[in-house]
């Protein structure tokens, strides 16, 4: 089990990888929230990060700790610190085609979501 420390630094060291131009306009930065976050249709699916590009909220990355712990907790170090890296560098993408007025990896995840949704209700 990571502690959300632990999860801190593992992003931290991920973020220091990263080009400048990533953290453009990204105005809220990455924060790691303590909850478990649910799916609204599915609740027995976790949600690991999302992105926000709200007014109210300003450009962020928002990252669950507790829904790692739920889904990631037992894996060994390497394994989760690529499970984080991943889902950082998802929602990334999501920021950065936000900025460029793209929606690819959004289209992308609604047919993913779709698709799921007809494996548990066919």
């Amino acid at each position: 089990m990571y502690t959300i420390d632990d999860m801190h630094a593992m992003l931290d060291d991920i973020a220091a990888e990263l080009p400048d131009a990533f953290w453009e306009k990204l105005h809220g930065g990455v924060i790691v929230l303590p909850q478990t976050k649910h799916h609204p249709e599915f609740p027995g699916l976790c949600v690991m990060g999302d992105y926000s590009s709200r007014r109210d909220y300003g450009r962020c990355i928002r990252m669950y700790y507790g829904s790692f712990m739920q889904v990631y907790g037992y894996l060994p170090p390497e394994q989760f610190h690529a499970k984080l890296r991943h889902t950082l560098l998802h929602e990334f993408t999501h920021h950065l085609e936000s900025l460029a007025g793209e929606r690819g990896l959004e289209i992308k995840d609604k047919i993913q979501l779709d698709a799921y949704r007809r494996n548990r209700h066919p």
